[in-house]
């Protein structure tokens, strides 16, 4: 019904080519245009100005002679002031833009081992949209992103891959384990080695307790028991000590037997000290 009344409508985001007679006429803005139709002008077809999208796998090796699937997507949009151009000049856009994107990655990977291709991502990407940008301007086109979303390798070296990781990974957590249980270690030694030297600390401080308070008692005794010599306190208090210590072990719920040297004779020793000891304190007495 447009073409009967000599109108046209072009919609957003669009331009149309028009021609007379067969020959480039001019480039139809969105909106209503009149179209006569009875001198030769018509509608070529129309050209899209909306961002598009193009996503390509191209397959090819790396430099370690790893083959691996390179994904490119592709972002690219018609100038609306060439719009002649990328009508004309190219009868299919998508095959041209594809086959640039193959050339830069199979000259550009090849030269990369494979855990550099995974680094390079970006120059990679630089390279195909530099490519692309400089051979596609002539026609019309402008690349306005170029990015690689993925490179994917075969899938026993990925598999390997993983190993690779999972395996150093390991190395990282047994090392760290070892300095785990090597501090451990270190701090369990100083514990022991001060407990050790406070256990000493205090053995001295008790043995130094126990000397005092002997000698304390030798002078008390000595003074409150004329005539008594140290040596008759000290023997005195030896046998004190040991009858408190059978009857500690006696009085103990925990102590089954205890094995030391014990016998008539050591209890005939035992007497004759403090029969011996009684007799030297009367005859002290007795002399004075």
């Amino acid at each position: 019904m447009g073409n009967l009344f000599c109108c046209v409508q072009v919609d957003q985001s669009t331009v149309a080519i028009r021609e007379q007679f067969g020959k480039f006429d001019s480039v139809l803005e969105p909106g209503c245009h009149c179209l006569p139709w009875f001198i030769g002008k018509r509608i070529a077809g129309h050209l899209t100005l909306r961002l598009q999208q193009l996503d390509v796998r191209c397959e090819t090796k790396t430099k370690d002679n790893v083959f691996v699937n390179v994904v490119a997507s592709i972002q690219y949009r018609a100038l609306a002031g060439k719009a002649n151009d990328a009508f004309y000049k190219l009868s299919n856009t998508r095959s041209q833009i594809q086959a640039y994107v193959f050339d830069v990655i199979r000259a550009s990977v090849p030269k990369l081992n494979l855990d550099d291709a995974f680094e390079q991502k970006n120059e990679i990407a630089k390279a195909v949209e530099d490519e692309l940008e400089k051979a596609m301007s002539a026609y019309g086109f402008e690349i306005v992103q170029t990015l690689i979303v993925d490179i994917e390798p075969d899938e026993h070296v990925k598999r390997a891959m993983n190993e690779i990781n999972a395996a150093a990974r390991m190395r990282v957590a047994a090392n760290e384990k070892a300095e785990a249980e090597k501090i451990v270690q270190i701090k369990r030694a100083e514990g022991e080695a001060e407990a050790k030297y406070l256990s000493g600390l205090g053995i001295a401080r008790q043995r130094q307790a126990i000397v005092d308070g002997l000698r304390d008692s030798v002078l008390g005794f000595s003074v409150n028991v004329p005539g008594t010599t140290a040596k008759d306190v000290m023997d005195m208090v030896l046998i004190t000590q040991y009858f408190d210590t059978m009857k500690e072990i006696g009085a103990s719920s925990k102590a089954s037997s205890v094995f030391i040297p014990h016998g008539p004779g050591a209890v005939r020793d035992i007497a004759t000290q403090i029969r011996d000891g009684l007799l030297q304190g009367q005859s002290a007495a007795t002399t004075h």
